[in-house]
């Protein structure tokens, strides 16, 4: 049997090579390991297993190359180190050797749990890790080392608040631990929590201000707090020196972002480009050029993409960017059908790294719906913070919200901020928030809430966002398209603050949806036909259900009627906010500040037709779309 040929599983196919190795039938065991690599190209163990190949070879350099590798991968491999350290004196080099057998000496210090739960996470096994660090705390539960391997394994496992939880004690017994500060700083991060990671950040630098990982965390910390000029800076500083193609190609991206984000585009496209030379496969890097909308892609540039997407080595994230991109490049030279080819690729691809269920997300707003009654709001209707200055855009996201923003944000007493993430952190916090979908769990513990907890929550909420207020105006602009879900909690922690509903013709905002590429973790009911058509019911259903129990509160603007009759549209959105009329809102394009949103560019420019009936390019391929949308296409605005 050719063994190569039939086994798949990742430790099936180490221990085919292992037990070819041992019946001395070498260039097969070499032959698996390539199918390995190919398979799980940064998987530790193959690369130590083909340094044992070599050693029985006789190869001493490419034995040493191998566990070269393998140490990179995973530096908790103490036979690769031992391996390293022998080989290294047998040819001479005693630097190496000292080098190789100090770190081994190391691991031979630690507990051999910790050695071995270090490894296994190294390469990804992070089930087996936790399991084994956890039985070794159960012996040695206040070890800081062991605690922070687990809080890692729990982050990579995207339990963020347990790996948060399990670092706060860890410094506060070690609070010179910096790599746990750094690694409590990026769980903050990735949970929106942008100034308390700012403040770690701050604190590692006090400790060595030219650290470069350090350096990052404060530069995305401001990112996500909207400080985009600075960071600007901060990463030419760290490009003056930069240690690897890779960190190039990351920098100039990061570079880039905050320049398209605060409109200065000639100089974004440059440093994508920059970005693709020292990496030209970056998928990212390409769908960031796409995503501007205005760009547009040469022959070779298509070229690159479809050869790099084609590639078997190419990365899994990396090949979805690049079928988004390879989307976008052919739909704007009007080849809808290759476009199309590569917009479902990537949906689907995107989709297998999802937990999103449809079923889910009716069954959450079905429970939300049975607590926010007419009787709840009512016994409840003098509750929350007196304060109109919050501006509430939500609805479906590329349904026109950007525009909105853009458009109010114009206005002298109105401040445009982001997409902040407070109300659906007061959501989690309250009702606990399924990990599927990220909605709210028990809606019922909204119940419990009292007067005080409700005024509490709103003086929160607007002490928190002050972060993102620079200019001082009256009024701002939180543009969460997802906070349709949460306007029971709005109304009832901000009574006073204006909501609007974006909303865009079902077909052309499903279609929107389908074409564009999220954040990582975000908008995950977009990456298919069934599952944006329910998403879609369910949201209009939703609204329904808020029209009635709260009659009047929010405002439906329809993308359509803005773009045939802007200024009709305006006055109408700024007379709901109760804001005289202002004509800079109708030259919305020339207002400059930062955009982060897909639709950066395109409301730079004036208003146009040109997004309504995009979709009727690719009418042949959504059949099924319009199909599960059912009586939504005809009475979406009712």
């Amino acid at each position: 049997m050719n063994v190569t040929a039939t086994l798949d599983d990742r430790d099936a196919l180490l221990q085919a090579a292992r037990d070819l190795r041992a019946r001395q039938r070498l260039a097969e065991a070499l032959a698996t390991l390539e199918q390995l690599q190919a398979l799980y190209p940064r998987f530790s163990r193959l690369y130590q297993e083909r340094g044992h190949c070599y050693i029985n070879a006789g190869d001493a350099r490419a034995a040493i190359d191998a566990l070269r590798q393998a140490v990179h991968l995973n530096p908790t491999l103490p036979a690769s180190w031992d391996m390293l350290a022998q080989l290294y004196r047998m040819g001479g080099d005693t630097a190496q050797a000292a080098q190789a057998a100090q770190r081994l000496a190391v691991l031979k210090q630690l507990p051999p749990a910790v050695v071995m739960a270090n490894s296994l996470f190294a390469d990804g096994d992070l089930a087996p890790a936790e399991a084994v660090i956890r039985d070794y705390l159960r012996q040695d539960r206040d070890n800081v080392g062991a605690l922070h391997l687990l809080a890692r394994i729990r982050k990579d496992s995207n339990a963020l608040g347990d790996a948060e939880t399990l670092l706060v004690p860890v410094l506060a017994r070690a609070p010179d631990y910096h790599a746990a500060r750094l690694d409590y700083g990026m769980i903050l991060l990735q949970q929106q929590k942008h100034v308390l990671a700012r403040k770690e950040a701050e604190h590692l630098l006090k400790h060595d201000g030219d650290n470069r990982e350090y350096l990052k965390l404060y530069g995305a910390a401001c990112v996500g707090l909207g400080d985009h000029e600075p960071v600007i800076d901060l990463y030419d500083r760290l490009l003056a020196d930069p240690q690897s193609p890779t960190e190039v190609a990351e920098l100039r991206l990061w570079r880039a972002n905050a320049l398209k984000v605060t409109g200065q585009q000639p100089q974004a496209i440059a440093d994508y480009r920059a970005a693709l030379a020292a990496r030209p496969d970056y998928g990212v890097a390409w769908f960031s050029l796409s995503n501007l909308k205005t760009y547009r892609f040469t022959d070779d540039d298509l070229a690159g993409m479809k050869a790099a997407e084609a590639r078997a080595d190419t990365q899994p994230m990396d090949r979805i960017y690049l079928c988004f991109a390879l989307g976008k490049a052919l739909e704007d030279r009007g080849d809808y059908a290759s476009s199309w080819t590569y917009y479902e690729r990537g949906n689907a691809l995107r989709r297998t790294a999802s937990r999103y269920r449809a079923e889910i997300a009716e069954s959450c707003a079905a429970r939300i719906k049975t607590v926010f009654t007419s009787e709840f709001f009512a016994t409840r209707a003098d509750w929350g913070v007196d304060d109109a200055a919050p501006i509430f855009i939500l609805g479906l996201p590329r349904s026109g919200s950007t525009l909105i923003e853009q458009i109010l944000a114009s206005h002298s007493q109105v401040e445009g901020t982001q997409e902040l993430t407070e109300i659906g952190r007061y959501a989690g916090e309250l009702c606990g928030l399924d990990s599927a979908c990220g909605l709210p769990l028990h809606p019922e513990g909204l119940t419990r809430l009292t007067k005080d907890d409700a005024r509490k929550l709103g003086a929160r909420f607007l002490a928190k966002t002050q972060t993102y207020r620079r200019l001082g105006k009256p009024f701002f602009i939180d543009k969460m398209p997802n906070n349709f879900w949460h306007i029971g909690l709005i109304h009832l922690i901000l009574p006073q603050a204006t909501i609007i509903d974006v909303r865009r013709e079902p077909m052309a905002g499903c279609f929107s949806n389908l074409k564009q590429l999220f954040g990582t973790t975000n908008q995950e009911f977009s990456y298919g036909i069934e599952d944006i058509a329910r998403y879609y019911r369910t949201y209009i259903d939703f609204m329904r259900h808020w029209d009635d129990v709260l009659p009047g509160r929010v405002l439906r603007v329809a993308y359509e009627d803005v773009i045939e009759d802007l200024e009709a549209s305006v006055r109408r959105m700024l007379d709901h906010c109760g804001l005289s009329f202002e004509a800079a809102c109708l030259t919305f394009h020339q207002t400059k500040r930062s955009i982060r949103t897909p639709s950066s560019e395109q409301v730079r420019q004036p208003i146009s037709r040109e997004g309504l009936d995009q979709w009727q390019h690719y009418a042949p391929w959504l059949g099924d779309l319009k199909n599960a949308l059912g009586d939504a296409i005809t009475h979406y605005r009712d």
